[in-house]
């Protein structure tokens, strides 16, 4: 495992540690300490593959990220980025390759959204979380969203606020074909 190393315009691939801890003792605003070192050879000997970044003053860091690249080359290029293995589930697949498979069909959609609605009794109004669950036919997951928002925008107040098609507050279904 490599280690890709960037403080501002300053970065480096190197093969050990050794090499990282060099490079970073020979940037004078990083500082350099015994604490430091330890950290980075802890996060070079663990699992874990998030980069790390590490605060030098206040919005000021350098990063450290493992790598499987060879060479800067192949690192900008990405190519040494974890493979994604081909699986037939399809909830492992990316959420826009999801939303946008036609499929023509009957979907069950669910969204969390901000509905507006009024307090009685003070005349003010205020949000409140809403979950709202349709089945619909639709050609694809963002059909089946773009339906729901449609209905909902219709009967709620229009200062409620619907979430992304792309975020966790919603989620849809294939229920399956319609005739």
């Amino acid at each position: 495992m490599n280690l890709y190393l960037r403080y501002f315009d300053r970065e480096v691939l190197v093969q050990s540690v050794d090499d990282a801890i060099d490079f970073l003792a020979s940037i004078d605003e990083i500082g350099m300490n015994p604490a430091l070192e330890k950290d980075i050879r802890d996060y070079a000997k663990s699992d874990v593959i998030y980069p790390k970044r590490y605060k030098i003053r206040p919005r000021v860091y350098f990063i450290v990220i493992k790598t499987e690249a060879e060479t800067m080359q192949d690192f900008k290029d990405k190519k040494a980025v974890n493979p994604v293995g081909n699986s037939a589930d399809k909830s492992s697949a990316p959420v826009l390759v999801r939303l946008n498979e036609e499929r023509f069909g009957w979907y069950e959609g669910s969204i969390d959204f901000k509905r507006v609605s009024l307090v009685p009794g003070t005349g003010k109004f205020q949000y409140r979380d809403t979950h709202f669950v349709a089945c619909c036919k639709a050609v694809s997951g963002i059909d089946c969203y773009n339906r729901i928002v449609d209905h909902l925008s219709q009967r709620v107040d229009p200062r409620s606020q619907f979430p992304s098609a792309k975020g966790k507050n919603f989620k849809f279904r294939f229920l399956g074909d319609c005739k």
